[in-house]
């Protein structure tokens, strides 16, 4: 029954070749393989080397932006589609991740989105090697398969890995206010794909996520976004004050707390400036995420 189920993968990418191969090689060796591979970037700097995008990939050029290409993506979908999963390019998929993905939506009809299991995140550290990454997921590959249930319902998403029925998505799209990397456009998008049915995460698929740390966006601008979006989506009505608040609050104590010894892969010092510049304008009445496009 989940081979009738068909799946397509959205994936936006900027700056990351490599990545985005190794993604599709991963993808073309999963014990199912996805029906559609779907890549929305901006420019021929972002596409992988040709023998990686053969006639299977659907390629797509457009404006930078997570939202503006996954919105793309989305149009592109073929119609046939039954299942959209957006993954980051820096995903690495269980071999069995397609296959299980589309028995876990056959076994749970009020499901209308859910995110996986992640063996390993390395967005909070200096990221996970590729080879690492493959190891994990070998060593899960071998134990036996988890059960298709629901482990907790969420009201939003992990963009990182997040799958929908595509029925239920119908004429959402991303917010394209929430521009370049999208600060907090999962927990937007999905909240609202959400009210089509249950939003959950599950075992019963898995994968790294292993945080690469090339092509990010500036400090200043992450910075900003960590306070200013939280802020435009309660305003919104997709996220819960409380947690908008929270997210708000811990972003500023963190990079405050390690602005004299900052990691490495983190540019405290302007997350602190860009922090500063979104409660100034808070405090002004501006609540404008596409602000960053200036900074």
């Amino acid at each position: 029954m989940a081979a009738q189920l068909s799946l397509a993968v959205v994936v936006a990418s900027l700056g990351r070749p490599d990545v985005l191969a190794e993604l599709i090689e991963d993808l073309r060796a999963q014990s199912q393989p996805p029906d559609h591979i779907i890549l929305s970037v901006t420019g021929e700097d972002d596409l992988p080397p040709s023998s990686a995008r053969d006639k299977d990939i659907i390629l797509l050029v457009g404006p930078k932006g997570s939202c503006a290409q996954r919105n793309l993506g989305l149009e592109h979908v073929p119609d046939d589609c039954d299942i959209i999963l957006f993954c980051d390019d820096d995903y690495v998929p269980s071999r069995f991740m397609a296959e299980r993905l589309r028995a876990f939506f056959a076994a749970n009809p009020d499901v209308a989105g859910v995110s996986g299991r992640l063996l390993a995140d390395g967005i909070h550290g200096p990221g996970i090697s590729r080879s690492h990454a493959k190891t994990i997921v070998t060593a899960y590959d071998t134990e036996p398969a988890q059960i298709l249930v629901p482990r907790r319902d969420h009201y939003g998403l992990y963009g990182c890995n997040m799958a929908f029925r595509r029925e239920a998505i119908g004429a959402i799209r991303f917010d394209e206010q929430l521009p370049l990397y999208g600060w907090q456009e999962d927990i937007d998008f999905s909240g609202r794909v959400g009210k089509a049915g249950r939003l959950v995460g599950t075992h019963a698929f898995a994968g790294v996520h292993r945080g690469v740390k090339s092509g990010r966006s500036s400090g200043v601008r992450v910075g900003y976004s960590q306070v200013v979006n939280p802020v435009y989506l309660s305003r919104k009505g997709t996220m819960r004050a409380r947690y908008a608040a929270r997210i708000v609050a811990n972003n500023v104590a963190a990079n405050l707390i390690h602005m004299l010894h900052p990691e490495p892969w983190v540019d405290r010092r302007g997350r602190v400036a860009g922090n500063w510049l979104g409660l100034f304008d808070l405090l002004r009445g501006r609540v404008t995420p596409e602000r960053i496009l200036e900074l």
